[in-house]
This record gives structure tokens, sequence and C-alpha cells, in this order.
């Protein structure tokens, strides 16, 4: 099955002085799926960055003219979250650690691996904050008239009201479940569709880096801010930004956040004056910020600024008539994208996808089946594929019952056979679940779990 994974939306551009390595990574990304832009240096970057959409930058660490570094900061003033990725020879590999401090994603040793570079793209581009891509937002739509379980039907019609408004949205739901979705129909569905719709992953995102990343920052503030950088929230005027993972951040941005949030206005680091931002503001978190709020860990104010509407997006477990429903759209958008023949859903893979709990949510029902896929044969997506790709085997009179506990255990049991085949390391056990680690360490210290006893099994 050729070419199994493209990634034909995505637009890589490429910085380096020599022209052999700008054209050894132009036919390996090319091969890969990406649109690639060139440039031999620094200003011819920056020219195309103003020019294009573009969703990922791999630059050289050493060229002359404009560094690396320089490189970084004015492409992450004209495209705040822009992902960048460095490359660089092993006697400046420190100096790419100090990038990666200063705002950078990742880098790369030269000679590097074809194979491991572009694993890192997908992967970057993937799990990255930013702006959010152009177009796609029609699927949005068509989510909410497809929904068929009674909960996901009540929540759409809280999202078209919520949506007509201009108030603060708090979005719960466990991980997987699909709160950023939410947040983006919320965006399309208001005046501000227009404008910009800007996603700040908390969770992943340094708290040494976070505050840079929100506010921005003037030249000469901190080391290495060798020039004025926009904050993501500056970059979020007139238009929409959407806090992911909002439970995570330090009490010391909650107190900056709630500043902006009470007077609508914003200081970069190292500013003395303030701007004004016209930006609605949504928020999501799979914590529990009521009991984080009684520990001590959130403050109260902050938590009544971003719920003054709350949506709560219910598990996969709860809304099963919808699974038939997104188990079709998975299978053949994936194999749309990878131009390949239609894939079947027989009845028997339909009824094992509904018995299973699928405790990391849609998310990890869409990982589950791409990676069934990959391994079906003549274009039929079977249970045993579907067990191959990392699900145990379940009959149908493990169904699950409708009462709490029964839900629960089965959750527990996943958990349990994901840290088994995991060797106890929680971190390859929230891959095989498609779940954040932070997700499989509370739901390890709910279910009182002993991954330690495990690994040592293992």
């Amino acid at each position: 099955m050729a070419n199994l994974i493209q990634d034909s939306h995505s637009k890589i551009l490429i910085v380096d002085d020599d022209l052999n390595v700008l054209q050894v990574l132009e036919a390996r990304l090319q091969a890969s799926g990406f649109q690639i832009l060139k440039a031999g240096n620094g200003q011819d970057a920056l020219r195309l960055l103003k020019d294009h959409k573009i969703d990922l930058m791999i630059s050289d660490m050493k060229m002359p003219g404009m560094s690396g570094m320089e490189v970084l900061d004015k492409a992450r003033t004209l495209h705040p979250g822009l992902p960048i990725i460095f490359l660089t020879a092993y006697g400046t590999i420190p100096d790419a650690v100090k990038a990666v401090k200063a705002g950078a994603v990742d880098y790369l040793a030269k000679p590097f691996d074809g194979r491991e570079l572009v694993f890192k793209l997908r992967k970057v581009l993937d799990e990255s904050p930013g702006l959010a891509p152009e177009g796609g937002d029609e699927g949005l739509v068509s989510d909410m008239h497809a929904a068929v379980s009674a909960k996901m039907k009540a929540l759409y019609q809280l999202v078209q009201k919520v949506a007509l408004s201009d108030v603060n949205v708090l979005i719960l739901g466990e991980s997987g479940a699909g709160k950023e979705r939410i947040a983006r129909l919320i965006h399309h569905l208001s005046a501000r569709n227009k404008q910009p719709f800007v996603v700040v992953d908390c969770g992943s995102t340094p708290a040494g880096l976070l505050e840079s990343e929100l506010f921005g920052h003037v030249r000469g503030a901190f080391t290495h801010a060798v020039s004025d950088k926009r904050g993501l929230i500056d970059t979020a005027d007139k238009g929409t930004l959407f806090l992911d993972e909002i439970g995570n951040i330090s009490p010391e941005m909650q107190v900056r956040l709630l500043r902006f949030l009470e007077d609508r206005k914003i200081r970069r680091i190292g500013d003395l004056k303030e701007n004004a931002v016209d930006c609605r503001v949504l928020a999501a978190t799979n914590s529990d910020l009521v009991e984080d709020i009684k520990q001590g860990r959130f403050r109260e104010d902050l938590y009544y600024r971003l719920r003054v509407v709350t949506l709560q997006i219910p598990p996969l477990r709860e809304r099963k008539d919808d699974i038939p429903i997104l188990a079709d759209h998975f299978v053949q958008n994936y194999a749309r994208q990878n131009g390949m023949r239609p894939v079947r859903l027989p009845p028997e893979t339909l009824q094992y996808m509904c018995t299973y709990p699928w405790p990391g949510n849609v998310r990890e029902l869409k990982n589950a089946i791409e990676a069934g896929i990959v391994l079906c044969h003549g274009n039929v997506l079977r249970p045993e594929d579907m067990h191959l790709s990392g699900l145990p085997a379940m009959s149908v009179s493990e169904t699950p019952t409708d009462s709490s506990f029964s839900l629960e255990d089965n959750e527990r049991n996943a958990i349990v056979r994901a840290l088994k085949q995991a060797g106890g390391i929680q971190k390859e056990a929230a891959k095989l679940l498609g779940i954040s680690r932070r997700a499989i360490h509370y739901k390890i210290k709910k279910y009182e779990i002993d991954s330690a006893a495990l690994r040592a099994r293992g």
C-alpha cells in the first residue's frame, strides 16, 4: 500500500545556504507528500513567510548574513506560533538547545535521518499550537447535523446559542473527546469567523515560554530576545483565542491572564505600555478545576471569569449511537487522503467498536481505525485488524452495562492492559490508548493502579 500517510495540505519552508541540503530535503519531503518552499538565506525565508501560509519551517542553524536564531525571532514576529525545527552540525548542538529554549520546537543533528525528520514533522504538525489551518471548517457543521445521540444533539444546540454571543466559554471533557473541535465550531458559527482562530496549548508549552508566547516581548527583554515578538493574544485580536488545557498554567500566569480578562489589555514582556485587544476567549480542560480550586492550584476568580458558560462534552462511551457515523467518516477520510479504494466496515466490526469502552474517546477511535486500515486485507476492516492495532479482543457479551461501575471497570481494565503491553511505562501506554500523559497519570491515580509493579513484572 504505497504512500499510506500523506500530508498534502501541509506547507513546509526549508532554509539552508547549502544547495545540496535543500535538494535532499525537498526530494525527501515531497516524496512524503508535503508541499515545499525553499530559501537559501534568512532574508529570502522571511519574504516567503510574508507571502505564504507556512505550516512549519526547517532552518539551518549557521548561515551567513542572518543566523538561525535571528530567523527564529523574526519569523515568530511574522507568524506567532509557527513551529520551527533546526538542522545543526554536531559542533553547534549547544546553540540548537538554546534555540529550543527560545521557542523552536526541536532540532536534528547533521547528517540527519530522513525517516526521523518526517516522523518529527508529522508529530509537530499534529500537536502544534498556533493559528488554525485555513479551510476545513465545513466539516464542523457536518458533524453537528450528523449527530445521532441525544447528548450530542443537546450539546450542539447549546453551541449554536453560545456562538451568537461573545461570552467566555469553558469547555470540559475527557482527553480526546473533541474539545478543540467544539471550540472551532463556536468560532465558525460566530460573527468573528472571518478573523483568526488562535490555539494555545497550555499543556505542552513549557511554563518558561508560555508568557512570551501569549503576551509577546520586546527586544532585549531577556536573553535571545533579539527582536520584538507579537504574542498570540494580540494575534487573536478581533478573532477567537482558544486556551487548551487551561488547568496546567502556573499561578503567575493565572494572575496575568486574569488581569487581561478583566481589562482586555496586554503588556509585552519588557514593555512599558499596554495595548487593548478585542478577542473572544474559549478555554478547555480535562482537569477537575473545582477540585483544583479546593487544593489551591487554581484561582477561583479566574475560574468564574472563564466559565461564563460551561459546555460539557460527553465521553464516547456515553454516546455510542454516534460511533458508526464517526467510524465511517474516519475510514473514508483516511482512504481518500491516501489515494486508497474505499474501505468497508462489516457489521461485526461496527459491533466491536460499539462494545469497546474507548477510554481515549474520539482520538483513540480515529487512531485505532487508521492503524487497523494499515493492517487490513482486501480493503475490509475486520475486528481482528483492530486487535492487531493494539485494542483487546472483546466478545459481544462483554458489552458494558449502563451502570457507572461497569463503565469505570472497563476503562480501568483497558488502562491496565495498555500498561502491561507498555511494560508499565505511562508515556507508552498513553500512546496506545490515544490519550495524553496527563490524562493517563490522572486515571492511574483515580483507579489506584500500581504502574511500578506492572513495570517490574514487564
